[in-house]
């Protein structure tokens, strides 16, 4: 009789763990599915054309002056633009 009143334990305490563990994968796959409708995921950032070099930019303008491709007054104007920037 005790030997019975044992395995009967044994087995319920097996299949107990058993249905726990199944329990316990369930909610967890719920709870991830949840989080997935939830947070949804986030395009990445595009990255900025960087600025360009002020320094450079005048030495282009310096060029296309001296070569006569720029009056003065364009010069001057585009110069003042750069460095108000």
């Amino acid at each position: 009789m005790a030997t019975r009143t044992a395995v009967v334990a044994g087995t319920a305490t097996a299949v107990s763990g058993r249905v726990q563990r199944r329990q316990g994968n369930k909610w967890a796959e719920q709870d991830q599915q949840q989080y997935e409708q939830q947070a949804p995921p986030q395009p990445a950032p595009v990255a900025a054309a960087p600025a360009p070099d002020p320094i450079e930019k005048l030495k282009e303008l310096g060029q296309l002056h001296e070569q006569g491709i720029l009056t003065d007054e364009e010069f001057a104007a585009e110069k003042a633009k750069i460095l108000n920037a």
